[in-house]
């Protein structure tokens, strides 16, 4: 599993240890992830992290101040992710707001059958964030849930129930790792069936 977090691409501008160091740094979130996802972010050491990538323990700080800070981009990087692409889909289709609608399920559907560990660690250590992490990554996901309502209020209703409702259907998708197992392009097709409906487009 590849981690949905900030950083460039291993292809992308810069030099090529700059890009070695962004690859390795999504290497070692990736690990975070699947460890705290298990554990839980109080059962995980830096160190354990730095062993699952294949990096030693002093290593992990020429990328994160400690354990608060890997956890911090994990939730804040991901949050960021969903807020941008949430708000591209919204400009891309501004004249359909049914359209836009589709589109955002479609968008987080990807996102919660491909990053099953980031949904268990945000549900479960939310709570363990720095202060200022937490509000960031709380008022990033107010918004995401803007750009949804929004567009739903674009169809019509009252906003508050829709707002309501986008939250309904963000319980359904990222309830997605806790569902029986079934094959991947089965589960995708459920959950847009049943969040499109849930939404009425």
């Amino acid at each position: 599993m590849e981690v949905r977090t900030a950083g460039a691409p291993e292809n992308g501008p810069g030099t090529a240890r700059e890009r070695a160091k962004a690859a390795r740094r999504r290497e070692l979130l990736a690990a975070a992830a699947t460890l705290m996802a298990e554990r839980g972010f109080a059962g995980v050491r830096l160190e354990d992290i730095g062993a699952a990538a294949g990096v030693s323990g002093p290593a992990m700080y020429r990328h994160f101040a400690g354990k608060q800070d890997v956890l911090a981009a994990l939730l804040v990087e991901i949050s960021e992710y969903l807020h941008d692409g949430g708000r591209r889909v919204a400009e891309e289709h501004g004249d359909d707001p049914r359209e836009a609608l589709r589109e955002l399920v479609d968008f987080h559907v990807d996102f919660a059958t491909s990053e099953p560990d980031l949904i268990r660690v945000q549900y479960r250590d939310l709570w363990s964030l720095a202060p200022e992490s937490a509000k960031q990554v709380r008022r990033l996901q107010r918004q995401y849930v803007e750009i949804w309502a929004d567009q739903l209020t674009r169809i019509g209703g009252d906003p508050v129930e829709n707002r309501a409702a986008v939250h309904a259907v963000f319980g359904l998708l990222n309830a997605a790792p806790s569902l029986p197992t079934m094959p991947q392009p089965r589960l995708r097709a459920l959950l847009r069936e049943k969040a499109r409906s849930a939404l009425g487009v």
